[in-house]
């Protein structure tokens, strides 16, 4: 490691500790205080795809209804789901209960190595608990840690293949060889977050602001790579809705690669080429642009792959925004 190298740490570091945000995850409560491995797995879950600012209310809820971990794998599915509800990604959620009911088993481990064979937990998460709980000298690598090394280095590369991503893996991993690497990775992070973001870059503000080769060279607009947007997947979605005085039939949701796993009312789904002239209503999730058929039919007895859910529990076992149009427009129908 050369001293610039080692230079270009320390004034993070010190960057850091000074400039970072007062975070709910951050504030030093319980035995361990801001290393508590719970609260920092759950806020990192949940600042996948989601803003810090839109996070800070869920998380205080959520931490509020379940403020351990035997809190969390002692509850029903149902009953973190509607805590988590408006966070979308719902397969998150059910990752966390699964964790948690093995983390309330064995404990949470102290490295990525091990952390990653938890269910949900990938490559960040398993490294951003082991260095921010542990002190386990690894480095992360999120979006904001790929923009802020990819400048500072003048790296132009697809970092969205593993030989490339892994290029910038090592980078964050010698950086992170320090005792304060629980520090210097969230130092990378917030410098990402606030400073070297995606616009309106804050130079200025920069601890590395003499040595960012991208500054230097006025490659701030062009680096990192910009990736070619995926393209939209339509889909047509038609849903088999059977009722049952104040219940409706719902099973497991295996038909498409979105909302999977899901309680939904029977139904086929297909990938198309055009969209569809009929169908109800359009729904989005992510890349996906969906057509919603919903059509009146009958269950016979009590199917075995599913339940008959009553309408005033149907948001506890699915709080989804596309189940509450499903019942919107059963209503409208009527």
């Amino acid at each position: 490691m050369t001293k610039q190298f080692e230079k270009d740490r320390d004034n993070l570091i010190v960057w850091y500790n000074e400039n970072k945000r007062v975070l709910p995850w951050r504030n030093p409560t319980g035995s361990r205080g801001s290393k508590d491995p719970y609260r920092i797995w759950i806020s990192e879950v949940m600042l996948q795809q989601t803003t810090v600012t839109a996070v800070i209310p869920f998380y205080e809820k959520f931490m509020n209804r379940f403020p351990t971990v035997q809190d969390l794998a002692k509850a029903t599915i149902e009953d973190v789901y509607e805590y988590w509800a408006g966070l979308g990604y719902y397969s998150r959620a059910r990752n966390l209960h699964k964790a948690a009911i093995q983390f309330a088993e064995t404990g949470f481990p102290k490295t990525a190595a091990e952390l990653i064979e938890y269910p949900g937990l990938g490559p960040y998460t398993s490294r951003a608990i082991a260095s921010l709980a542990f002190g386990e000298q690894v480095g992360v690598l999120d979006g904001n840690v790929i923009r802020v090394l990819s400048r500072k280095y003048g790296i132009q590369s697809n970092w969205w293949e593993t030989k490339e991503r892994q290029k910038l893996q090592d980078i964050a991993d010698i950086m992170a060889k320090t005792k304060f690497n629980s520090e210097l990775n969230q130092g990378l992070m917030e410098l990402g977050a606030t400073v070297c973001t995606p616009k309106k870059v804050m130079c200025m503000m920069c601890p590395w602001k003499k040595d960012c080769v991208s500054n230097k060279k006025d490659l701030i607009e062009l680096i990192p790579t910009k990736r070619e947007k995926e393209k939209f997947q339509i889909w047509e979605w038609t849903f088999n809705v059977s009722e049952k005085g104040d219940k409706i039939f719902l099973e497991t949701n295996e038909q498409t690669p979105f909302l999977k796993k899901l309680m939904l009312p029977p139904s086929k789904a297909k990938l198309v080429t055009a969209k569809p002239k009929k169908f109800d209503f359009k729904h989005g999730v992510t890349k996906y642009e969906i057509f919603v058929t919903v059509k009146p039919t009958k269950v016979s007895g009590k199917a075995p792959t599913g339940l008959w859910a009553k309408r005033s529990d149907i948001s506890k076992v699915n709080p989804t925004s596309l189940m509450k149009k499903i019942l919107s427009h059963i209503e409208k129908s009527r």
